[in-house]
């Protein structure tokens, strides 16, 4: 009896296309129309060590950009440990940091602020909040962080260089809040 060839390895794929129907992460007067928008389905790696296929939403000018980067991450193996849309858990940004949720759109305010979130744009994501938390006024978040372990963030690596190659700015070098998970087409 021959053996069976093993199966190949898993590859990289990404899938944009309209946004249809009511999100709950949308709603009037959100500074972005929804059909501006674009749902992308992405292969990531998993903590797990294995290839999970994970959907975000993301402005249409910003499909490019972040298919690049986390096409980079997918090569490298960097881990992800989920990737839904934060429509899933209500729209909230609290719900879905501590979920360790991989997310991009959501019409917001930015956290201690009056203005509107990166993320209200479809041009700002935020990588496993968990490893990655965001400071403000002293504070953690997600209150069940670990800055340790697998999908860690830091100034040299890999998932920094991911996003800045392609024009991105992170979040874990400003001064307050310092944003560690946080990576934005227009630096804010």
């Amino acid at each position: 009896m021959l053996d069976a060839a093993p199966p190949p390895p898993p590859r990289f794929a990404a899938h944009a296309q309209l946004v249809r129907g009511p999100l709950r992460s949308w709603h009037r007067g959100c500074p972005v129309p929804l059909h501006d928008l674009r749902r992308l389905r992405v292969t990531h790696w998993g903590f797990d060590g294995r290839a999970h296929t994970g959907r975000l939403i993301v402005h249409r000018d910003a499909v490019g950009a972040v298919t690049r980067a986390l096409r980079t991450l997918f090569v490298a193996r960097f881990p992800i440990r989920q990737m839904r849309l934060i429509d899933r858990y209500g729209a909230s940004d609290d719900r879905s940091m501590a979920a360790d949720n991989t997310s991009a759109f959501n019409c917001r305010r930015a956290a201690g602020s009056t203005a509107w979130s990166e993320h209200s744009y479809g041009r700002a994501i935020d990588v496993n909040p968990r490893e990655n938390p965001m400071i403000l006024g002293g504070r953690t978040y997600p209150p069940n962080a670990r800055r340790r372990g697998k999908g860690v963030i830091r100034a040299g690596s890999l998932a920094r260089r991911a996003f800045a190659n392609v024009g991105w700015s992170w979040g874990g070098r400003w001064t307050e809040p310092r944003d560690y998970q946080h990576f934005s087409a227009s630096g804010n």
